[in-house]
């Protein structure tokens, strides 16, 4: 059963940096891309950063490019998001999701109806 557990939310105020954790189990990392995801109140789902954990490519959005950074750690089945020079904006529940891809070095687009798998998410908040 796969299986992705977020931690590391929390309370921030701008400017500073959190680092999110996502545990992952029930699959090998890869056959699978992971993503961030997050959702405001009142705002859609959208893609925050993804990575193929097999050749480490990663893609960041437009957003969050410079200062978050997706990363892995395979021996663990951990993924990882720092976040850094955290603004207002960046407030939402974060969430871990995963599809299996057909190649190893695939790394999907970051639509959220592309991921099968999804934590329970984390909640970040960032007053100013």
């Amino acid at each position: 059963e796969v299986q992705l557990v977020e931690s590391g939310g929390g309370l921030v105020q701008a400017g500073g940096s959190l680092r999110l954790s996502c545990a992952a189990s029930g699959f090998s990392f890869d056959e699978y891309a992971i993503a961030w995801f997050r959702q405001a109140p009142g705002k859609e789902r959208e893609g925050v950063a993804n990575m193929n954990s097999m050749d480490e490519t990663t893609y960041h959005a437009d957003a969050v490019r410079g200062r978050f950074t997706i990363s892995s750690d395979n021996a663990k089945n951990m993924v990882y998001l720092q976040m850094n020079n955290l603004k207002p904006d960046d407030t939402a529940v974060y969430y871990c999701a995963a599809t299996y891809i057909a190649t190893p070095t695939m790394l999907p687009g970051l639509a959220s109806y592309g991921y099968d798998y999804w934590g329970q998410g984390t909640q970040v908040t960032v007053s100013s």
